[in-house]
């Protein structure tokens, strides 16, 4: 859990490690660093991360995978309709992950 200003990109060392081996990363083209790559190439993950503009090395992309994200992005969308997630009214971090798992399921039981 961090803080609102961090960025995402600071803990997806942390989440690779948690990935299990042969998994499939998909991220924007703000995770595009040799660091990243590098740590889902040793765990053998596949990152799927669109190229950077600048980047002078472009790796493999499927714009097909990349287009599954959008699930991620909808469900984080979903859950922010949520005042209390999206002010994030529970300060311990056990508190709000309880609070984000009653949405969820709420949401769930919705579908």
């Amino acid at each position: 859990m961090t803080g609102g200003q961090v960025h995402d990109a600071r803990e997806a060392e942390a989440l690779i490690e948690a990935a299990p081996k042969g998994a499939t990363l998909l991220g924007d083209k703000g995770y595009d660093s040799a660091a990243i790559r590098k740590a889902a190439q040793a765990k053998d993950i596949w990152a799927n991360i669109p190229n950077r503009s600048n980047r002078k090395r472009r790796f493999a992309f499927s714009s097909y995978l990349y287009r599954q994200r959008n699930l991620v992005e909808r469900f984080f969308n979903r859950i922010k309709q949520f005042r209390g997630i999206a002010t994030r009214y529970d300060k311990d971090a056990a508190n709000f992950l309880a609070a984000i798992k009653l949405v969820c399921v709420r949401l769930w039981c919705n579908a």
